[in-house]
């Protein structure tokens, strides 16, 4: 056997960047992290921005790192793939070089103009009711609010990629992508894998010209090789072959083994997702497009809770530093000791109940989405609102399934969850008594690049199809039974509280809205 034996996997996140080197069997042999600090700039409220180069620059340094941890493991890299946050845009010029930082995923200023649309489109879009969704699309559309606020920087825009273009043009000189990565304010058509035709209102809707975009790649077909200086900087082979990926949530899907229909990967990450694979493009959400899947062919039906365990963090930084500290000192992590405090907790946090909308979405929440606390009687308390929050995230990911089978009319049987959150035995718990179904782990929380990993497998010619590879590749991991008197009570409290309870609440969040405002505006 070759002594190339190992797959490189770069997972590149808002908060860190990870290398991880796995095998053919997908067991994890080598992992190292860089934190990007700070994550993002704001310079103005509502604003997400970083420099792209600070991306670049992690991954190197993550690199060098593991050449130092590991000093052979350059020489047994096979081949490489890239996984990075999604709808992170970057904007070049004629010589190749970012015009200002990159605009986050997690941005939220707004375009005061947009690009008209013609009147025909115009028509149908008022017919259909979708007004206000094509304009708060064209609104959020990084390239709109270049266009109109800084036209100078737009009229020099030569390259309009995502961070995952960008970064492979680092890596191979070439400006191509994976599909699976185009998740954003794109004219791109969700349903063919491609950009969109010519006559697609979304080149009138949002302000980039197709020979702006990148080149498209499948999942685990080559996108380049590694040049001379890209090798040298990362410390690997000149020539090295980089293999298509996928978005971080679409390589987790795959990482999960999750390729079916029946079965769910559940992401407890900082946006908490349900997510299905199917051949077949189907909007579980109306006129919400089904994301690329990491496999060729394929797509995901997500249901997003845009603040997911990101409401773990914020708990932990307004109302347990005290906890952090203590886990600190005895060097566990913080989770664990709360995962403690809630145990004797029972279904329901007696009475407590959270509605994590904290976030504005598009349509399910809508704009005026606020997140609710309610049921407070003064026998609760923090460990109360902790197990709260872990069940109200479960609650509205079960009300995403719900939504995903009634759309496509197929069961979801088994459940797959990965993110940092699935690290919790009581959220795994939670999740399996709310769903009523077993929650499986992944045999390594590195989802996200084990999915990278797969596609390069599969690039390389290890395995011939991505099944075959996932059936190598992805193990189950620890196993949690629902708890059948968890079950009916979990049951009872969301079909009678939860369920519904945004819309009971949405009057009043409206109200919130035109008294406050938002920065969704």
């Amino acid at each position: 056997m070759s002594t190339r034996d190992r797959l490189l996997a770069i997972d590149v996140g808002t908060q860190s960047v990870r290398a991880l080197v796995f095998d053919r069997h997908g067991t994890l042999h080598a992992r190292i992290q860089s934190p990007i600090e700070p994550p993002y700039h704001a310079p103005e409220p509502g604003y997400a921005e970083q420099q792209a180069s600070v991306f670049w620059d992690a991954i190197v340094a993550t690199c060098k790192a593991l050449h130092r941890e590991h000093p052979d493991i350059g020489a047994r890299i096979a081949g490489m793939a890239l996984t990075a946050q999604r709808a992170t845009s970057v904007f070049l010029d004629a010589d190749d070089q970012p015009i200002g930082p990159a605009i986050s995923w997690l941005d939220q200023r707004r375009a005061t103009q947009v690009p008209a649309l013609p009147r025909l489109w115009r028509t149908l879009f008022a017919v259909l009711g979708l007004t206000r969704t094509i304009d708060r699309f064209q609104r959020a559309a990084p390239a709109n609010w270049r266009a109109a606020h800084t036209p100078e920087a737009h009229r020099r825009t030569r390259r309009a990629v995502l961070l995952s273009g960008y970064l492979v043009h680092r890596l191979t000189g070439l400006w191509r992508d994976s599909v699976s990565a185009q998740v954003g304010y794109l004219p791109f058509d969700y349903k063919r894998r491609r950009w969109a035709s010519r006559f697609d209102w979304k080149w009138r809707a949002v302000a980039i010209a197709r020979d702006q975009l990148p080149e498209l790649v499948e999942p685990g077909e080559p996108l380049g090789m590694l040049t001379d200086g890209a090798a040298r900087a990362l410390g690997l082979a000149p020539g090295l072959g980089v293999f298509s990926a996928g978005a971080d949530k679409a390589c987790e899907v795959l990482g999960c083994g999750a390729i079916d229909a029946q079965t769910a990967c559940v992401s407890l990450g900082t946006t908490a997702t349900i997510n299905t694979c199917r051949s077949v493009y189907r909007e579980v959400t109306r006129f919400v497009p089904a994301y690329p899947a990491a496999v060729p062919g394929y797509f995901t039906d997500e249901i997003q809770i845009y603040r997911g365990f990101w409401l773990v963090s914020w708990f932990k930084q307004e109302f347990a530093l005290d906890t952090v500290d203590a886990a600190a000192r005895e060097q566990r992590a913080a989770e664990a000791l709360l995962d403690e405090r809630i145990a004797p907790i029972g279904p329901g946090s007696d009475g407590l109940v959270v509605l994590p909308t904290w976030s504005p979405g598009v349509r399910i929440p809508g704009p005026e989405a606020r997140g609710a606390i309610i049921g407070f009687t003064d026998t609760h308390t923090r460990a109360h609102v902790y197990r709260a929050i872990l069940e109200g995230l479960a609650f509205a990911l079960r009300e995403g399934r719900e939504r995903i089978e009634k759309r496509t009319h197929s069961p979801i049987t088994c459940l797959r969850v990965s993110g940092g959150g699935s690290q919790s035995d009581q959220a795994m718990q939670i999740l399996a008594d709310v769903f009523g179904l077993p929650a499986e782990r992944a045999h390594t929380h590195e989802t996200s690049g084990l999915g990278a990993a797969i596609n390069t497998a599969v690039g390389l010619g290890w395995y011939t199809d991505h099944a075959a590879a996932v059936q190598a590749m992805v193990h189950a991991g620890a196993h949690f039974v629902p708890n059948p008197l968890a079950i009916a009570a979990y049951d009872t409290i969301y079909r009678d509280v939860f369920r519904g309870l945004y819309m009971r609440l949405k009057p009043v969040f409206c109200r919130i809205r035109t008294t406050f405002g938002t920065q969704a505006d």
